[in-house]
């Protein structure tokens, strides 16, 4: 069960709704355009709030629902944790789209909602806070995500390891953004 509920993660993950409602609606590629991440953030710089919106609920969904389902099949923690990473691998690097893809804040997000709410709930205070107070959307993200890791050793330590690993693969992604912070060149809204 568990090696189904992976791929059926990866696969829902590969779903990118800012790809998708960008043809949709005619607007840009967000993979092209703008910040080129495939993202709600993007999405709102593109398209506008009601499409930003739309991107971040869909992203925060498929995020979700594999964990879920991992607890309804009585996966564990770990397994359920592991198949939220699944569905991050998905957005980062979507079967659909070439495996280009965003940079699975809001996927990591909706998969800690459904794991352990208190962390999803301290990622998306420091996340609005960060953002308040530098208007940088990437910084938030690079403070949110981490913030997470020792509430988890502390509370839930069987999802430490999975999310360590989708911590790194997020700073990863935003590699080119840190390059950016750190010039003075990272954009701001």
């Amino acid at each position: 069960m568990f090696w189904s509920l992976a791929l059926f993660a990866y696969l829902l993950g590969s779903l990118s709704f800012a790809i998708v409602l960008s043809r949709l609606s005619g607007s840009p590629d967000p993979r092209s355009s703008g910040s080129g991440n495939a993202g709600a953030t993007n999405m709102l710089r593109l398209a506008g709030r009601k499409l930003a919106i739309l991107t971040l609920l869909g992203d925060l969904c498929k995020g979700m629902l594999p964990v879920l389902l991992a607890r309804l099949a009585g996966l564990d923690q770990q397994e359920q944790a592991w198949v939220g990473v699944g569905a991050v691998l998905g957005h980062l690097f979507p079967i659909y789209f070439r495996f280009q893809g965003g940079k699975g804040v809001a996927t990591a997000a909706g998969m800690l909602m459904a794991l352990y709410f208190p962390a999803a709930l301290l990622a998306i205070g420091a996340w609005l806070l960060t953002f308040y107070l530098t208007r940088t959307s990437s910084l938030a993200a690079l403070i949110a995500t981490p913030l997470t890791l020792p509430l988890l050793a502390w509370r839930e330590p069987e999802a430490l390891l999975p999310m360590t690993v989708l911590t790194l693969l997020i700073v990863w992604r935003h590699r080119n953004n840190l390059r950016d912070l750190f010039a003075g060149r990272e954009r701001h809204f």
